[in-house]
């Protein structure tokens, strides 16, 4: 079984209310595991829950802008991803260009 902190884990640890981490779940910024009507958030998702709870009560950012903000910085990964991708295929271009 995968590492997992409980949704009350997390509120006591973080200090975050618990409508915050439903607004979360309810949103799709972080998927959750229930089991016996405990909700669990795996650890591989940990740094993504820290990230808008760092942006939320530091920055003061609300749910739809956590969503707005997540959406641009996965078109930008994705973008950075593809562009990698052109530039391989570029340079195996120019590699036969001068081995031709």
């Amino acid at each position: 079984m995968s590492e997992r902190i409980s949704r009350e884990e997390l509120v006591k640890i973080y200090n975050i209310e618990i409508t915050f981490f439903d607004e979360l779940v309810n949103s799709g910024l972080i998927t959750i595991q229930t089991e016996n009507e405990i909700r669990y958030l795996m650890y591989e998702d940990l740094p993504n829950f820290e990230r808008f709870a760092n942006w939320h009560y530091d920055l003061e950012i609300n749910l739809p802008g956590l969503e707005v903000i997540h959406e641009m910085l996965k078109k930008m990964d994705d973008l950075r991803q593809r562009n990698r991708e052109l530039m391989n295929k570029l340079s195996a271009i120019g590699d036969n260009f001068v081995d031709g």
